[in-house]
């Protein structure tokens, strides 16, 4: 049996900072999804960069530079973003977003004794998000369908499983509390991203006479974003990252997807956000994840 031991209910380990990620241990939305009010502005940048992004061999960012700001612009104008364990690139970018916002959003990392208010760790967060007081939430999973479930538990025969995950701790109650979650996985394969989960821990819809303020509003990978559509229950490809491709993303995602007969190129990060990230984000970002930090920014946690 293959044990995962990195993938927890949040997102992804800080054992994995590389540029190029491995696995460790969801109407077309674009235009009418309120959930989703990055996709106009990322239609209209993406054709801008196109060009350059793809043709750009040298690029001046990282990999995690590119997925925090995409994030950062999917967390949008809100009060307050929680990030649970071991997810580095979500709290890279929802310090970044609070950077940019001069304050706001407020900020809680699980883990920090700087960027969080809580004192009793997961029996807080799960308390401040059934009060509604959490906007923003990330999670991940060993597996991810086209309908936004995810699989925090097993892989094959429950009792015999092929893969065995950390468990789904509180993502299905997160899941249909938390008004925007963000779906997170930098492995884009078939094996991560499938038509069906073989667990559900957590699903991405449920029924009408089910009373529901939360779920997922989008999928970011290391090759691509998909936006989430709730009533259909169904993932958009949103945009395509510099240096992959549409074909690409299809040869290489197990479940089916809608696409625009156009897509974007995600934008590249402004010299003034590397600024950020580097210089005001990155020594923040020390204090919980310091291997990420030096990794990606070289920047070490202060004694």
């Amino acid at each position: 049996m293959e044990v995962f031991g990195s993938i927890c209910a949040s997102s992804e380990s800080e054992a994995a900072p590389q540029s190029h990620f491995r696995i460790q241990a969801r109407l077309p939305a674009q235009q009418s999804n309120p959930k989703f009010p990055y996709a106009i502005a990322l239609r209209k940048r993406g054709r801008e960069t196109r060009g350059r992004a793809i043709a750009s061999n040298n690029k001046s960012f990282r990999d995690e530079e590119l997925l925090a700001d995409v994030i950062t612009r999917l967390i949008g104008d809100v009060r307050h973003v929680a990030v649970g364990n071991a997810s580095p690139i979500p709290a890279t970018a929802a310090l970044l977003a609070r950077t940019r916002g001069n304050g706001r959003p407020y900020v809680s990392l699980l883990g920090s004794r700087t960027h969080t208010f809580f004192t009793d760790g997961g029996r807080e967060l799960f308390d401040c998000a059934g009060q509604g007081r959490i906007d923003v939430f990330f999670l991940s999973g060993g597996e991810i369908d086209g309908e936004g479930n995810i699989n925090l538990v097993s892989i094959g025969d429950y009792e015999k499983p092929k893969a065995r995950f950390p468990g789904s701790f509180g993502s299905s109650y997160l899941y249909f509390v938390v008004p925007k979650v963000i779906l997170f996985r930098t492995e884009h394969s078939r094996r991560t991203l499938v038509p069906k989960v073989g667990f559900i821990s957590a699903p991405g819809g449920s029924p009408p006479n089910v009373h529901r303020t939360g779920g997922p509003i989008a999928l970011i990978t290391n090759r691509c974003l998909f936006s989430f559509d709730r009533t259909r229950k169904r993932f958009t490809l949103a945009s395509v990252h510099p240096g992959h491709t549409v074909d690409e993303v299809a040869e290489h995602t197990g479940f089916d997807f809608d696409r625009p007969a156009d897509v974007p190129v995600t934008p590249t990060p402004s010299a003034e956000t590397l600024r950020l990230l580097r210089e005001v984000v990155a020594p923040e970002l020390a204090e919980v994840y310091p291997q990420f930090a030096t990794s990606v920014f070289g920047v070490r946690k202060s004694a």
